[in-house]
């Protein structure tokens, strides 16, 4: 009988110890689904800013990432790469530097400096030194209309040997 006790006793602890684990779970499942819910309501704004070193000065208002700086950008189809960035919170502008390149909706943008203006949606580059700045832009040809376009009249051929009044030159035999 004592036997059965202490098994039913280590029944209830083992139950009582996996208790906070269990509720950890739940907790933790229910907190993430939140912040995924979260995060799909504001999914539209959301930037996600990737580099080796960011530094952040909350007076400012400036964001700065230095070291194989990647950004994405889903609301706007905008991927980057950079050496730097700095993102200027209050203007609502980042500005790119160092080997700088773009590339949104299938269209590129390749320059040493590329300044984003978020409210206008307008990117501005400028080369490296004695270099260019190099954009790809994806050209999409018009819908082709319903009916097909008309076919063409053929030309009468003009013969070489016909005396036609309209085919020689008239002359005028008054003086």
């Amino acid at each position: 009988m004592p036997h059965l006790q202490f098994q039913a006793l280590v029944r209830r602890a083992g139950l009582l110890l996996l208790l906070p684990a269990i509720l950890g779970f739940v907790l933790a499942v229910s907190s993430q689904t939140r912040v995924a819910k979260a995060q799909a309501g504001g999914a539209s704004r959301s930037l996600t800013l990737r580099s080796d070193i960011q530094e952040a000065n909350a007076k400012t208002g400036v964001i700065t990432a230095r070291g194989n700086v990647q950004i994405n950008y889903p609301a706007r189809q905008i991927q980057a790469t950079a050496a730097q960035a700095q993102y200027f919170s209050r203007e609502r502008r980042i500005v790119l530097t160092g080997n700088v390149y773009v590339l949104q909706q299938g269209n590129s943008l390749r320059g040493e400096v590329i300044t984003y203006l978020i409210d206008e949606g307008r990117f501005v580059a400028v080369p490296a030194t004695e270099q260019q700045v190099e954009a790809t832009y994806i050209v999409i040809d018009p819908e082709p209309t319903a009916s097909p376009a008309p076919a063409p009249v053929p030309l009468e051929p003009i013969s070489p040997a016909s005396d036609s009044p309209a085919s020689t030159p008239s002359r005028s035999t008054q003086p």
